[in-house]
């Protein structure tokens, strides 16, 4: 089965691409040459999933899969959530962290991260939603190479290293990791 990636991140879709299981075709919005972005105006990570595979599964008549993701800080009232991307856009994530990283001074640096994975079949009308989430704490350094946006300051429950730092172990236990296995099983037993 074909299914569009609605990302135009690479890091993404190779995340995501590590997780669909055999028979599972991903090309991505990139691949496809399309630069159009769809509406990311909801006040959660759900209404931003869907409403961008609605967008690109309605615009190319394919099965989409989309996700909307985030960090999601205790301290600062759930802040980033939905804004984890637009938060001090055109600033590159090293320092959107070390903002963050004031922000928390003399508090508390539980978070998570939380991905809802969607599915829009235009042709069938079927629409899926699974949602994975990782708990942790957030660094009071900056620390790894691997990954991207916040992996180099968030501490997985149960782990001494940043997402940053774990590579490939991340994906295992990531947010998306979660919600993407979700989604594909539920996928799997359709096709």
């Amino acid at each position: 089965m074909m299914l569009v990636v609605a990302s135009r991140n690479e890091n993404k879709l190779r995340e995501i691409q590590k997780l669909a299981p055999d028979g599972f075709n991903l090309v991505s919005l990139r691949k496809l040459s399309i630069t159009v972005k769809a509406p990311e105006e909801g006040d959660s990570f759900i209404q931003n999933a869907i409403s961008k595979a609605i967008f690109y599964g309605n615009l190319l008549m394919k099965p989409v899969v989309a996700d909307d993701s985030g960090l999601v800080i205790d301290a600062l009232g759930g802040f980033p959530g939905v804004l984890s991307a637009r938060f001090m856009k055109n600033h590159p994530y090293i320092e959107k962290m070390k903002t963050i990283i004031k922000m928390l001074k003399n508090k508390e640096k539980t978070a998570r991260f939380v991905c809802t994975a969607a599915f829009w079949n235009p042709e069938s009308k079927v629409l899926l939603c699974c949602e994975g989430s990782v708990e942790g704490i957030i660094s009071e350094d900056i620390r790894g190479n691997s990954g991207f946006g916040y992996d180099p300051f968030f501490i997985p429950e149960g782990f001494d290293k940043t997402f940053g730092e774990l590579g490939e172990e991340k994906h295992k236990i990531s947010h998306r990791s979660r919600a993407f296995k979700q989604l594909f099983e539920n996928l799997s037993k359709m096709v």
